[in-house]
């Protein structure tokens, strides 16, 4: 159970590793390396998270920065439940609106029209809400002369662009973003930052990772600088991402 009732998402001591397999050697090299196998451990595994804490009260929006490899997209999996931590606990209590893979759920020989009505129905909504929201689905993705054509004809910002509209207009409770505020033009990135913020404005539980530091200080409450898999800095956005872009000499 939660201990704190305003808390959206609670981790707690979360740990987690996976296995790195080494490639079979040869018979050339086992052969030369034998004492070095016998004594080896065959299976080594990399700590991607170690002891991450924290909580993400309903409404906030949270940022997570970090160099590649820091463990930002494992903490994403986590939370989603495609993957358990190895030790630690995770509670969620709303339901996850991911834009991580935009148009996941898009099939390209249907139309632009029909995967919006797939899309928004995976996405949590009844087919009549769908139906009801279509036409401002559309005119927000800015592609309403193609919206009769099939997704594969489409190109990739087009589609990146009706993935987004989809998602924004689904009513979420709870948003994981990495990495989509670069879709389309730079109209429509201001466009999508703009209907995003309003979305937080409005009460939206948000977790957004970045690479872009002036989003996430534009956009978040409150930062978390993850660093090999452990949590270096807390705190205003302001703040963290300086000490961030000190350390990585930018």
């Amino acid at each position: 159970m939660r201990g704190d009732m305003s808390c959206v998402i609670e981790i707690s001591d979360v740990w987690k590793r996976f296995r790195m397999k080494r490639e079979r050697p040869g018979f050339k090299e086992f052969i030369v390396n034998l004492s070095k196998f016998i004594k080896s451990n065959p299976d080594s595994y990399f700590w991607a998270l170690k002891g991450v804490s924290f909580k993400v009260k309903k409404g906030e929006c949270l940022g997570i920065i970090g160099k590649n490899g820091a463990g930002k997209s494992t903490l994403l999996s986590l939370i989603l439940g495609n993957v358990y931590p190895t030790r630690g606990r995770i509670n969620v209590s709303e339901k996850i609106t991911p834009l991580l893979e935009l148009g996941a759920g898009f099939h390209p020989d249907l139309t632009g029209r029909e995967n919006i009505l797939i899309n928004g129905v995976l996405l949590g909504l009844t087919k009549d809400e769908v139906l009801e929201r279509m036409e401002e689905i559309i005119a927000f993705s800015e592609i309403m002369e193609f919206i009769d054509m099939p997704v594969r004809t489409y190109s990739n910002g087009m589609y990146l662009r009706l993935a987004f509209s989809v998602a924004i207009h689904t009513n979420p409770s709870l948003f994981l973003i990495d990495e989509i505020l670069a879709v389309g033009d730079e109209s429509f990135q201001k466009k999508s930052k703009s209907a995003l913020v309003n979305l937080i404005n409005g009460g939206v539980t948000t977790i957004f990772v970045s690479h872009q530091m002036s989003a996430i200080k534009e956009i978040c409450q409150r930062v978390i600088w993850l660093d090999s898999g452990e949590i270096r800095a807390e705190g205003e956005p302001d703040k963290v991402v300086v000490e961030y872009l000190k350390y990585s000499g930018k």
